[in-house]
């Protein structure tokens, strides 16, 4: 921040300039200019000196999210079958510490249920030992997902537009008949994203 600072001030400033106006040498002062020019925040003109190129370390963040990957951070899923019962569901919830679990079908994603959906079921005086989650579950294509290639910009866009707490990390597969399925490889949640942007703070 004070290199930055001393750019915005005496630009076009030399290495040796700012290393003098901060008390160190050259060679302490490289990596750190290195670092400030790679991101784009300075600019470096050969004979002439460093110069602000305008732009904030917000927007720098910025454009370091939007190319961050959600392959690079997602989470391990909590995956069931539709067979699963109910109660098995729930008490699987419980043991992995998680708010929603995904459903398949053959391997491929077919629904979610969440903890309201749980809430609901138990309420009712159904036998959750014996109902299969597929009969609670919100089914595909009502399901919100994440492919591999998109960024974790676009993952937390559709986390607040759709005002859900996570969502699957899936991969297209076609089968044979030409029919898209979706294969469950992670997860990606409001608290993957947290530690992202806590990781991107402490760094």
């Amino acid at each position: 921040m004070e290199i930055m600072e001393i750019v915005k001030a005496d630009q076009p400033i030399t290495s040796e300039q700012i290393a003098e106006k901060l008390g160190l040498t050259r060679a302490t002062l490289r990596p750190d200019l290195t670092v400030l020019t790679m991101i784009g925040i300075l600019e470096a003109r050969p004979k002439v000196g460093y110069f602000y190129s305008g732009k904030s370390l917000l927007s720098v963040m910025g454009s370091f999210i939007k190319n961050l990957n959600v392959m690079d951070v997602k989470t391990h899923p909590v995956v069931v079958s539709e067979e699963t019962t109910v109660y098995d569901a729930i008490v699987t919830m419980f043991l992995e510490d998680t708010g929603n679990i995904f459903v398949q079908y053959n391997g491929y994603l077919s629904g979610i249920v969440s903890r309201k959906d749980f809430i609901k079921v138990t309420i009712g005086t159904n036998d959750i030992k014996t109902l299969p989650v597929a009969m609670i579950m919100t089914r595909m294509p009502n399901i919100v997902y994440a492919e591999t290639h998109e960024s974790v910009f676009d993952a937390a866009q559709k986390l607040i537009l759709h005002e859900v707490d996570s969502l699957p990390v899936v991969e297209k597969v076609i089968s044979d008949n030409s029919v898209v399925h979706l294969k469950v490889i992670g997860k990606i949640s409001k608290t993957t994203i947290t530690k992202v942007m806590v990781q991107i703070g402490n760094e």
